[in-house]
């Protein structure tokens, strides 16, 4: 079992854990870039059978994010699942497996890497098949909500203010467009955020924000930073079945640790130095 560690969050009861999963790409055939972070077809369907054996309740990130906040009740035993960035997959087999299980999710779209902004967006994610703009309508249509991912997969803590506005408004604005429905759901690429980040993130009108932090979220996590445990290859249905009963992963939300401060100012000087890159 590839068990996350860590003892964060570890005086919370497991009744108010929240495992928030989250994939990339699901294919037999990835490129190599995103092939550690990718599920087989076969393994996701047992993953998703996990859950739906589990009794727990399917929600979207607003509908976890609602709850947070007190907008709305919680169930007594949630899950929620994310997909990342927007590969060819979505559409065509992943949404389709989530809906015939009645499973929802919220699937998080780097829109310069779909083409929502014609070819020369500037994204920073390497080659690899894609979903098209056609197909977010579609992926809508299985029950799946659609959040925003930026239009280049920058690491925002990174960049300048006026950037990091850029990244968090045009995408909400095009997508909100092109579905006719609002898009209050965010994912920082990589993960990746900071205070000011997230108090941006909320003035561009998003109501929720997914990081990673490999860590169950909580009744008690942050609606701007909510935890996901990132799905790698070599993660199993026992693993996911685990998480489901609020085990083997740190719990958030907890304080950033001192190397995470220091990774951060670490990248920032990297991107003045070498510019802005792919992260891996």
């Amino acid at each position: 079992m590839s068990a996350r560690t860590g003892t964060a969050g570890a005086r919370i009861p497991a009744a108010e854990r929240i495992p928030v999963l989250l994939y990339h790409a699901v294919t037999d055939d990835p490129p190599g870039w995103i092939a550690p972070l990718t599920v087989r077809p076969s393994v996701f369907a047992a993953q998703l059978d996990a859950i739906v054996d589990s009794g727990r309740t399917p929600l979207t990130a607003t509908g976890l994010a609602d709850a947070l906040a007190g907008r709305r009740s919680l169930p007594e035993r949630p899950v929620v699942i994310t997909i990342d960035d927007g590969f060819a997959d979505l559409p065509r087999s992943t949404a389709p497996e989530l809906a015939r299980r009645g499973l929802t999710a919220t699937a998080y779209l780097t829109t310069g890497a779909i083409g929502l902004h014609g070819t020369d967006s500037g994204c920073l994610l390497p080659e690899a098949a894609m979903m098209t703009v056609d197909q977010v309508k579609e992926t809508a249509d299985h029950g799946i909500e659609i959040g925003a991912h930026t239009i280049t997969h920058p690491q925002l803590d990174t960049l300048p203010r006026a950037a990091v506005r850029r990244e968090l408004t045009v995408p909400k604005a095009a997508l909100e467009d092109l579905l006719g429905l609002p898009v209050p759901a965010f994912a920082y690429p990589h993960g990746y955020s900071s205070r000011s980040v997230r108090r941006l993130v909320r003035a561009a009108g998003y109501s929720s924000a997914t990081a990673v932090r490999d860590a169950l979220s909580s009744t008690r996590d942050e609606p701007y930073r909510i935890a996901r445990i990132m799905l790698r290859a070599d993660d199993t249905a026992a693993d996911v079945e685990a998480w489901l009963r609020g085990a083997s992963a740190p719990v958030a939300p907890y304080p950033d640790q001192l190397r995470t401060v220091g990774w951060r100012w670490y990248r920032r000087g990297r991107r003045l130095v070498r510019g802005t890159r792919f992260a891996g």
